[in-house]
């Protein structure tokens, strides 16, 4: 089964399947990891499933929307690899993916 790895933000890592057509953030909050709050549910509204994005497998990544960049921007810690895991898509091609939850606003 693919897999995509999650680092928490005391850079515990974990492996968790993916099951396509979920988001990434649906991904990590069905497997309790509580450092990604994902308050506002994933209506790409609030910015709190902030990840970084590793590997090789980020190059089949949806593209940025304009919302996801604008509530990226009122972020502190936004990087180049940022993303809001509301709106990545898992599928097979994700594979090994990488993802670190960046730190709390």
């Amino acid at each position: 089964m693919s897999k995509v790895i999650v680092i928490d933000r005391s850079g515990v890592e974990e492996a968790l399947d993916i099951r396509p057509d979920l988001t990434l953030m649906q991904t990590i909050t069905d497997a309790g990891i509580s450092d990604l709050l994902a308050l506002c549910g994933g209506v790409c509204s609030c910015a709190t499933c902030h990840v970084y994005v590793e590997g090789s497998p980020a190059d089949a990544l949806t593209p940025m929307s304009d919302d996801e960049s604008s509530l990226l921007d009122g972020s502190s810690h936004r990087q180049a690899n940022s993303r809001l895991s509301c709106q990545i898509r898992m599928s097979a091609a994700l594979d090994g993916l990488r993802v670190t939850i960046a730190p709390e606003d």
